[in-house]
């Protein structure tokens, strides 16, 4: 169960990586959007392990509020930059 969330962890430092070294805003968002969906079934599977479901409903709440905010900021951003 360990190896799971270890391996789990290590896969989010990847699009963090990412982050931290591209300078172009669509790659940023695309990552910020992949560390939002792998964090919530981090969060899923410990739940799971756990046998809490009411940790389980705050990561379903995250997955899908947290994904739907970042795609409208990244509208937001490619209307603004289509009027420039």
């Amino acid at each position: 169960m360990n190896l799971v969330l270890i391996a789990m962890i290590f896969t989010l430092l990847i699009p963090i990586y990412v982050v931290w070294r591209d300078e172009q805003i669509w790659q940023k968002m695309l990552a910020f959007g992949s560390i939002s969906t792998k964090t919530s079934i981090m969060i899923l599977v410990l739940s799971v392990l756990r046998d809490d479901w009411m940790i389980g409903v705050v990561a379903v709440i995250i997955l899908s509020v947290g994904n739907a905010a970042l795609m409208l900021l990244a509208h937001i951003l490619k209307r603004m930059e289509s009027k420039n």
